[in-house]
């Protein structure tokens, strides 16, 4: 196998899983079986009891491992389903090589950084490419060079170069500043951030150059001098109007990344297929279209100190992109605080074409997104919820139709009176525990589709699909034949019927709800089914 590590310097966000996703993708089109791997820094075991205005999305893959956001960007991008031998966190590393001493695998020696907790990265990484079968493994390294956790991370890429110094290479996404004031980039950062890994041992074989505008011949020069290295080993990737647009930007008939990249590792070049397909989306995917359409997102991690984010929801975000260009409509998002509504009502929601309450943890913000859902079913607003926004419309139900006053998730009053959502009976054992992380259900599961329902016509007539999940709650069946005879239609259930994973309204517009999460295996160029029928039915 053939390695390429990714860092990153001067800031974080600079777009390293971008770049290794493109990077991903060039290489796969020369017909090279590649594969991404994600290393994390921090001692968690994995992403899923990170909040997520701390560390943006939670990625969930088929076989259940919460996962950081980028892991959505390589599906994408690779159009394939990757595993939790993709994403490495501190805390696995660690966590392996103590059970190894616990267990006398070591024999008897003093357990060390280098070469044991080294050691196991590298047998991490290597894990990754023997399951999915790679000639080529890219590895990005999160954060930043000179970050004092990173540091076991960045030796362990030194020492595999050094074993085998025709395998790896190590690719270096750094800063270019754009001062306003003096009119011009300024190239200190990304010297300084090359200094750094100098400083490790590590000399980067090439330099992306994340930028406001493009790089300029003067810069590119004094770049590669203060760097040591050659001109053409540094590729210019100023700000895009879509991050689809990256691979293209890398794709250049005389200036290649994927081409620089086999030579370095001594491949065949190879000749370039099914880029086409992949132009003709990112084209759409810039193209103004004229006709907008206006979609509420109703959520409550978008705020993070003085600043408001939209990372906590990246793959319902790409979903909906993903099924507007296939339709040829530009989506205008507005990003609504759910305790906004509580404090202000759903005048807000006004003047919208769209309703969507995504995933969501907690009683904080939940009257909010009630209220969406209720003015969403009462206006004939087209209405998508997801996994907590299927939850909130079976509660908004029980009360406004039903009749069933305080009714609610357990999750979010114990004591309600009518526990329209509970928990489900092994989750509840984890809870009592305190066994938070990893324990809920996660990953693929078969879901039943009742025939004839507007879901069912949405997956083409098919009665059994496979959607990723990630939550503790669940519908209570107790309740069910009261919501079937006002109308609530439970147009998905595990196949053994106990558990509901879809509700949707015959007289409405759209009204659907999903206890899975269709936004994670949507792709640029197959886009989930469930939101192009979402978007249609706005048109």
């Amino acid at each position: 196998m053939k390695y390429i590590f990714v860092s990153g310097g001067v800031v974080s966000g600079l777009g390293k899983g971008v770049t290794s996703a493109s990077l991903a993708f060039l290489l796969k089109s020369r017909g090279y079986k590649v594969t991404n791997v994600k290393i994390d820094m921090y001692l968690n075991i994995d992403a899923g009891t990170i909040r997520p205005q701390e560390h943006g999305e939670v990625f969930v893959t088929d076989d259940g491992i919460e996962t950081d956001e980028d892991l959505g960007h390589y599906e994408r991008f690779l159009h394939e389903n990757l595993s939790r031998e993709n994403y490495i966190t501190t805390g696995q590393i660690y966590q392996e090589v103590i059970r190894k001493e616990r267990a006398f695998e070591y024999e008897g020696e003093d357990v060390e950084a280098i070469p044991h907790v080294t050691d196991e990265i590298t047998r991490r990484i290597n894990l990754a490419g023997k399951k999915h079968n790679a000639e080529i493994i890219i590895i990005e390294l999160g954060g930043t060079v000179g970050e004092y956790q990173n540091g076991i991370f960045y030796e362990a890429s030194r020492i595999m170069k050094l074993r085998n110094p025709n395998d790896v290479i190590h690719l270096h996404v750094t800063y270019l500043p754009f001062l306003a004031n003096i009119g011009e980039l300024k190239s200190k950062p990304a010297q300084t951030s090359v200094r750094i890994l100098n400083g490790m041992g590590i000399q980067p074989d090439i330099i992306v150059a994340r930028t406001d505008k493009p790089i300029d011949q003067k810069r590119l020069e004094r770049l590669a001098l203060f760097c040591n290295m050659r001109p053409e080993a540094i590729f210019s990737a100023p700000n895009l109007d879509t991050i689809y647009e990256v691979p293209l930007l890398f794709h250049k008939r005389n200036h290649h990344l994927a081409s620089t990249c086999l030579k370095l590792l001594g491949l065949k070049l190879g000749k370039h297929k099914n880029i086409g397909g992949w132009r003709i989306m990112a084209k759409r995917a810039v193209t103004k279209w004229p006709k907008k359409l206006k979609i509420a997102v109703v959520g409550k991690y978008f705020v993070t100190g003085s600043y408001s984010l939209i990372d906590s929801y990246v793959s319902v975000v790409e979903a909906i992109r993903h099924a507007s260009w296939k339709l040829g409509v530009s989506p205008i998002f507005s990003w609504i605080d759910s305790e906004q509504i509580e404090k202000e009502g759903t005048d807000i929601l006004k003047e919208h074409d769209g309703i969507i309450v995504p995933q969501g943890w907690g009683s904080r913000g939940t009257e909010g997104k009630i209220m969406a859902v209720k003015y969403a079913r009462e206006n004939n607003i087209p209405y998508l919820g997801l996994c907590f926004g299927m939850q909130m419309a079976v509660i908004e139900f029980a009360r406004n139709v039903l009749g069933l006053k305080g009714a609610n998730s357990i999750e979010i009053d114990p004591k309600t009176k009518y526990p329209v959502i509970h928990i489900m009976p092994n989750q509840r054992q984890y809870l009592s525990k305190k066994q938070y992380g990893g324990t809920i259900r996660l990953g693929s599961w078969p879901c039943s589709l009742k025939k004839g329902s507007k879901l069912s016509k949405i997956y083409g007539g098919k009665i059994l699909i496979n959607e990723r999940h990630r939550h503790r709650y669940e519908f209570n069946n107790a309740f069910k034949e009261k919501f079937e005879k006002k109308g609530m239609v439970f147009s998905g259930t595990s196949p053994d019927g106990k558990l509901v994973e879809a509700i949707e309204f015959k007289d409405h517009k759209f009204f659907v709800g999903t206890q899975f999460h269709p936004e994670y295996i949507s792709r640029p160029l197959t886009p989930h089914p469930i939101f192009v029928s979402y978007l249609s039915s706005m048109l």
